[in-house]
């Protein structure tokens, strides 16, 4: 495939993933703890991140193939220190994605079915936790794209 056409993809599932990450955890957060008591801000959570996260995994799995087929096509000894790098850190990214979507948004979808409200808050907090760390992830991913020459 091109190399432009695979840098797009790659830039788009980015965009997705990392500017999520950044409205949730630095607009909507923030705006439904002001606006929202935990009973109605815990199934918010639960239903934006029903449609967030599916997305996410789109943009993850494109993310990878692109990325990988990019260093396949240069080479990994071609490859600048930054792709390895971005792999490094992608890679990282991708299994804390997967336990956010695989272990965590399960049980604060349990939780919240069930109205186990102190529950549903420790597990929003962890997703929380693994977000913000994803997101500074992802911004020092961002920046080895950006030294890589």
């Amino acid at each position: 495939m091109p190399r432009q056409p695979l840098i797009l993809l790659h830039l788009l599932g980015v965009i997705v993933w990392v500017g999520g990450m950044f409205f949730a955890y630095c607009c909507l957060r923030p705006a439904a703890a002001e606006v929202l008591q935990p009973p109605q801000r815990l199934p918010l959570w639960a239903a934006t991140f029903s449609r967030f996260l599916p997305y996410t995994a789109v943009a993850v799995a494109v993310i990878l193939a692109t990325g990988f087929t990019m260093l396949l096509q240069t080479g990994f000894q071609n490859a600048p220190p930054g792709w390895h790098a971005m792999l490094a850190l992608g890679l990282v990214m991708a299994a804390i994605f997967a336990y956010v979507y695989g272990a965590l948004f399960p049980a604060l979808r349990r939780d919240c079915s069930a109205a186990a409200w102190p529950a549903a808050g420790q597990t929003l907090n962890r997703i929380r936790r693994l977000v913000a760390l994803n997101l500074v992830l992802g911004i020092c991913t961002v920046v080895a794209a950006m030294t890589a020459r």
